[in-house]
This record gives structure tokens, sequence and C-alpha cells, in this order.
């Protein structure tokens, strides 16, 4: 058996990517993550609690920052392999990661940028979310065009974010009495636990069959209609709800009318849930595979055993 590759994450203390960090330690491989002296200080408590979760979970931590070349450089001539998982207002800037790969002089086998959304190179996204997902589109093509080893992860829906409100924009809860849908509700969606795209991420790392390809996170249980999550819901309930429909041209008024994150909401909305920007189109092997094909040992969280833990 070939050693595992040893890991830094970059953006380790984000939404997804303290998923990843505990997902590479618990898979074994020598983890590091780029921590910025300042995180502890954003929000005390909680980043003090998850950098204690890091240590004791065999993570190492480096001091450093992604505008701090020196510090980057040095932190990538430790690691074989660099996950990127930083937010939206950094993605643009994942060109200095590139940069710091090919001057590092380190033999990188792979690079996974911050993707963890639908594929963004088949997308019928509209505004906000179409200049949303260009720039990962840009830092794509900035990947291929430097020639560094990578692998693409198409996630799909966060359960954490959709599952609480049973796919719902603008509210904060499960439904009482109504739900509203966009479009008919008919088209299929792909929700996955974040823990599960953590350990499905790592899996990739090593694997020959995801070199330069797009890894699509469909575990089967959990592809299901907006529809069919709202029946989910309403079995374990005993209860049914008002079903509301808003139709493709109300979503994108909703969209023109709403204010920033509401309307960014809404576009991905709308582009999953009415133009089915996650499942209108079949995994070629040219360009993809699917996590749940490739690792059918992986016991992935179904919507329905999610859903659980709102009863």
């Amino acid at each position: 058996m070939a050693s595992k590759s040893k890991i830094l994450v970059i953006g380790a203390t984000g939404y997804i990517g303290k998923h990843i960090a505990l997902a590479s330690a618990r898979e074994g491989h020598s983890t590091f993550a780029l921590v910025r002296a300042a995180a502890a200080a954003d929000q005390p408590l909680a980043k003090a609690k998850l950098l204690q979760d890091f240590q004791a979970a065999g993570v190492t931590l480096l001091d450093g920052d992604l505008y701090d070349r020196a510090s980057l450089v040095s932190a990538i001539k430790q690691v074989d392999v660099v996950i990127s998982a930083v937010g939206q207002s950094q993605l643009k800037d994942q060109t200095k990661i590139i940069d710091a790969i090919k001057d590092s002089g380190a033999h990188i086998k792979r690079f996974l940028p911050s993707e963890f959304t639908l594929d963004v190179d088949r997308s019928n996204a509209v505004e906000p979310a179409k200049s949303a997902f260009a720039l990962k589109v840009q830092i794509r093509r900035a990947v291929e065009a430097s020639g560094i080893p990578y692998t693409y992860v198409s996630s799909n829906g966060f359960a954490g974010q959709w599952l609480p409100t049973l796919g719902q924009a603008g509210v904060t809860g499960l439904p009482t009495d109504k739900v509203v849908i966009l479009g008919d509700g008919n088209v299929k969606v792909v929700f996955v636990d974040e823990d599960d795209i953590g350990t499905y991420t790592v899996k990739a790392v090593d694997d020959p069959r995801t070199l330069n390809k797009v890894l699509y996170l469909r575990p089967p249980n959990n592809i299901l209609s907006h529809n069919e999550l709202v029946s989910v819901w309403e079995k374990k309930v005993g209860k049914t709800f008002e079903r509301v429909y808003v139709s493709e041209e109300e979503a994108l008024k909703k969209i023109q009318e709403s204010s920033d994150p509401l309307n960014l909401i809404y576009a991905i909305l709308h582009s999953v849930s009415i133009k089915g920007d996650e499942t209108n189109f079949e995994i070629e092997p040219s360009f993809g595979v699917e996590a749940s094909e490739l690792y059918p040992d992986v016991k992935y969280t179904s919507v329905d055993e999610y859903l659980n833990r709102f009863l």
C-alpha cells in the first residue's frame, strides 16, 4: 500500500473546510491547516473550540495566510495535496495558491480548488449566482492552464443549509402549515451531509480515477424532488402541508426584487430547482466520476436519516 498523502487545507475554519480537515485526519492523512493568527479572534469561542478540535484530531495548525506568500509557500512545501475551501470573497485569490504551488518546487500530486457546489461548467444560473459561479470557472481554467493535477468536487446541496427549511428560501425553520416550492417541484435535487462531503473529498485525493476529473456527489438515497422531500417530512410528522408553487417568471422576479444575500439564494434555487442544474446531465467518464459508486464503503447519511434530527 502506498503511503497516504499529506494534506494541506486552506480555509479549514470555514463552513465546509472544517469537515474536510477533520475527515482528512480521520482517514489517516497527515493533515495541516493554514490558520491566520487572528482566526480565533473572529468568533472567539467557536473558533477557539474548532482549533482545539483540530488539534485533538491530530491536525497540525500552521500559522499563515492566503495573502502571506512566504507562509503559503512554506506550508505547501510540507504536503503532497492542497485542498482549498476558501469562501466566496476569496475565490478569485486562489490564483495565489496556484502561483505558490508552482513556485514552491514541491511535487504537489493534487490540487482541489474551492468548489463544493453544482458543476459550474454546466450551470444555467442567472445573476447574481452566474457571477459567483463564473469565479469558480475562472479558477478551473487557471488550474488547467498551470498543469497542476486537479480534482473538482461537485458536492451539490449542503444538507445543513437546505434541509432545516425543507429547501425554502428566506425562512428560518421547518414549515408549520405551508411549503413554498420553486417550479413544479418535480426536478431532482441532491442533498449531501457536510461530514460526508468531507469524507468523499478526502477519499478522492489519492485516487487515480479522480485525477483531472470532476467528482460528483450524488448519493442515490439523497436525490429527491422538492415534492418528494416534502412528502418524506409529511410522513414523519403525520401532517399534510399546503404546497405553494412559484412559477419561473415569479422566481425571476423574486431574484430581482430581493436584496443580498436572499437574491443569491433565490438564484441558486432557480438554477437547481427549476433548471435542474444538479441532475440534468449524465456523468460521462471523459469528464467525471460519481463518489458513491467509487466508494460504496462510505456509509453516507440519507436525507431520511438527516430529517430525523428535527423530530
